[in-house]
């Protein structure tokens, strides 16, 4: 009865689903935290556009004001100072431009510049969210790998314990065989518990670079070829440089700076400036009558229309200060450039050296995988014939699972550097 509960138990829990290297980038690159704050930002810089251009338009606003005058004041019939008690109302509506202010269109051209800047900078949380996800799903790969090469030493050990202490009982092997076998068990078993906690360890940081933070996944490797790469293009890292998010976002931080120069200087320029305004008032004396409100509207309505041009001619000296200033910025943003040229160019080269160096470390545990293999099983023909103590075949054996744990993780790490170049290569 227990074991059909547990049966039923198990079909009723939700089965793990499994995703490739693939499917887990094109999640990251959708659902991270760090890309959807920077597609936040596009739209962010998209309304500064919207506002820089709206600069250009005029502005319009409509008041009334309603006002009671108690005390001394000015008869409007006898326009002699009294005592008296009014009530006053006015009506106004009033439009303000600047007809020529270079600061605004400065500012919309600012504004492109800052948006394109976001577009590459989201572009370049991807490829930074994407970096981390491949080294966290290749470790998770090798920790996961290395723990079943663990689980089948372990398997064979108590296998091979069992099939001597059968041999010990007929008098075919010695006593000392099942001890030189248990004595490596414990510390393959400390192993195994270490190899666990480190697999387990690398889920965990997988599943954070993915930004999930439930456990219902799993991950597997998909059968893929070794691809080579064109390391010998003289422009393979100029290249890569050109097409990087990094670099095309510094260079537009150096647009931007450049074009906060001519903002700066658009203040030694005159600004001219037009207005029109509507109005109207209505006025009577507390207690007495008055001419009626629509009339006294019509008959007291006023407009005016005007210009003004404003010339800076002394400003403290803040406009070239602040010019200076901005050209600073342009010089600071020019070396966040080569910062920025630095590190990739490092980047690339480590990926390529590393690269390299997998592959051809690749090649040499091809030649000694297929050596570990015939010398296994020459020792278990041996060891199956008597000619060969039971630990020392437990070391051959080790040796060739070991042989094959090294051939995959080779493996894994020749797909990571290419998957990790593919990333630079894809740049834009």
């Amino acid at each position: 009865m227990k074991k059909l509960f547990f049966i039923l138990l198990v079909n009723l829990l939700p089965a793990q689903q499994s995703w490739t290297l693939k499917q887990c980038l094109d999640y990251a690159v959708a659902n991270h935290p760090l890309v959807r704050q920077s597609a936040g930002s596009i739209q962010k810089n998209e309304r500064q556009i919207s506002a820089s251009k709206g600069m250009l338009l005029p502005s319009v606003e409509a008041g009334v004001n309603h006002n009671y005058t108690f005390g001394n004041g000015i008869n409007p019939q006898s326009n002699q100072r009294e005592t008296i008690n009014t009530q006053s109302d006015n009506i106004y509506a009033q439009a303000n431009w600047e007809l020529l202010n270079w600061r605004n269109y400065l500012n919309i051209s600012l504004s492109k510049i800052n948006k394109e800047t976001s577009t590459f900078r989201m572009k370049q949380a991807q490829n930074e969210v994407k970096m981390n996800v491949i080294q966290m799903f290749f470790t998770y790969q090798n920790s996961k790998s290395w723990l079943d090469v663990l689980q089948t030493q372990l398997s064979g050990i108590e296998d091979q314990i069992k099939r001597t202490e059968k041999e010990v009982e007929i008098g075919n092997r010695p006593k000392s065989d099942v001890y030189d076998i248990k004595a490596n068990l414990g510390t393959m078993q400390e192993q195994w518990v270490s190899a666990k906690n480190s697999r387990d360890l690398s889920k965990i940081n997988l599943l954070n670079a993915l930004a999930i933070t439930k456990d219902t996944l799993d991950f597997t490797m998909t059968e893929e070829n070794l691809a080579g790469t064109n390391f010998n293009d003289a422009d393979f890292i100029q290249n890569l440089l050109e097409k990087n998010p990094a670099y095309q976002s510094v260079l537009t931080q150096i647009k931007a700076q450049q074009k906060n120069v001519n903002i700066a200087r658009s203040a030694y320029l005159p600004t001219l400036n037009g207005f029109y305004t509507w109005s109207s008032f209505y006025n009577k004396i507390m207690g007495q009558p008055a001419i009626s409100f629509p009339d006294q509207i019509k008959t007291n309505k006023n407009q005016q229309l005007g210009f003004g041009l404003n010339i800076p001619i002394f400003n403290r000296l803040q406009v070239k200060n602040n010019v200076e200033i901005a050209k600073l910025n342009v010089i600071n943003s020019n070396y966040d450039k080569d910062i920025v040229i630095n590190d990739l160019t490092k980047s690339i080269n480590s990926i390529k050296a590393q690269f390299l160096n997998a592959q051809e470390k690749y090649r040499l545990l091809e030649l000694n995988f297929e050596n570990q293999r015939l010398s296994f099983q020459k020792s278990e023909e041996k060891y199956k014939e008597g000619l060969m103590d039971a630990y020392t075949f437990f070391i051959v054996r080790n040796n060739w699972l070991q042989a094959n744990y090294n051939l995959i993780n080779s493996k894994n790490d020749v797909i990571q550097q290419t998957e990790l170049l593919k990333v630079f290569e894809t740049g834009l």
